[in-house]
């Protein structure tokens, strides 16, 4: 199946072809539930047989488990015909079992995460992802969680800013990009304010920006994203359900931002899912859509644990929304007026 397609010019002058569906691997390194190699492989499998051709993972997603299970898979497929990123400042050491302090993955092997943010730190984090996915290149490189959610303050992640700066973190992403080994380099964060921040210090192709830019929030638009047209860098939107909300529904033990719903948060998206009910079109579907509207996104990543979850994110893709619906909403007070809406694009 063949899905939608948006083009990236990066600094380099090389064209990224984006799948306008991609695959986040977040789920498959054994996000609170474990799974089995064959399970998790299933799953990425099933992503390339419904057309997606992005794939984005990182070290710190299993602890290393999505990394090697996204490679088993896509180490059979011709490397021109996809694109692949991961992530670097979080290195993987050996550790004792149960020191893994691994959060919401489970079973993860013996390795804990030490951030490094420096010139040799980058340098070893992209080496040990190339081995984990047994590929020999990668298409982007993001820079990972400089944000407050991870490091407890915005002063902590200007900090961790500073030391990619400082300590040469940037220089060795630069460094990639310019001979060749990687297409493509930004930041992979779950706030949009450390990606304003980027723009003012380096030179960056694209930003992977997970929740922030959705049907339940829009905050992106009055800065980044129109930084993002003006200096021509692409977004990539990954957590387009908000951390699963948008895809449930505000049922009980609906997750938003990795934690349980906050009653704000909760009615915000029942008031959304009623809206979208009387045009007939599932919440799931509006929220997926909803990202691919701004020109500055060029590809929407969603997750997902098993291949019926990624079936359905690919045909929730493809289905049609009537522009009333998207009306409705900003008359409603549910978005904002501002956000460019799928059909206007």
């Amino acid at each position: 199946m063949s899905l939608p397609t948006r083009d990236l010019t990066t600094k380099a002058g090389r064209t990224l072809t984006f799948t306008a569906l991609g695959f986040g691997t977040a789920p498959i390194g054994n996000m609170r539930r474990v799974m089995s190699d064959t399970e998790a492989e299933a799953t990425v499998a099933s992503a390339w047989d419904r057309g997606s051709r992005y794939f984005d993972t990182a070290p710190l997603y299993g602890h290393g488990l999505a990394e090697r299970r996204t490679g088993a898979v896509l180490r059979g497929k011709p490397r021109d015909a996809f694109l692949l990123s991961t992530k670097v400042g979080r290195l993987l050491e050996p550790c004792a079992p149960g020191e893994e302090a691994s959060g919401i993955y489970e079973g993860v092997p013996p390795f804990k995460v030490r951030f490094d943010y420096s010139y040799d730190g980058v340098m070893r984090s992209y080496e040990q992802s190339l081995a984990r996915l047994g590929l020999d290149r990668v298409d982007i490189l993001y820079v990972h969680d400089i944000d407050a959610m991870t490091h407890g303050s915005p002063e902590a992640a200007e900090a961790r800013t500073r030391e990619l700066i400082d300590q040469g973190g940037w220089r060795a992403l630069a460094e990639l990009r310019a001979a060749g080994d990687v297409a493509a380099i930004g930041a992979g964060v779950n706030e949009w304010e450390p990606c304003v921040r980027l723009l003012e210090l380096a030179d960056p192709d694209i930003f992977l920006l997970a929740g922030r830019y959705t049907l339940l929030e829009q905050d992106a638009l009055i800065s980044l994203l129109p930084a993002c047209i003006a200096k021509g860098v692409g977004v990539v939107i990954g957590g387009p359900f908000n951390s699963g909300l948008l895809a449930t529904g505000a049922t009980p033990g609906a997750m938003y931002n990795y934690a349980p719903a906050p009653r704000e948060v909760l009615e915000r998206a029942d008031l959304i899912e009623a809206v979208c009910a009387t045009h007939g079109i599932r919440l799931a579907q509006a929220a997926l859509q909803f990202p691919l509207g701004h020109p500055s996104v060029v590809c929407v990543i969603p997750g997902g644990q098993t291949p019926a979850e990624v079936f359905d994110n690919a045909d929730l893709l493809r289905a049609p929304i009537p522009d009333t619906l998207w009306r409705d909403l900003k008359r409603a007070g549910l978005m904002s007026l501002d956000a460019p809406t799928p059909i206007e694009a």
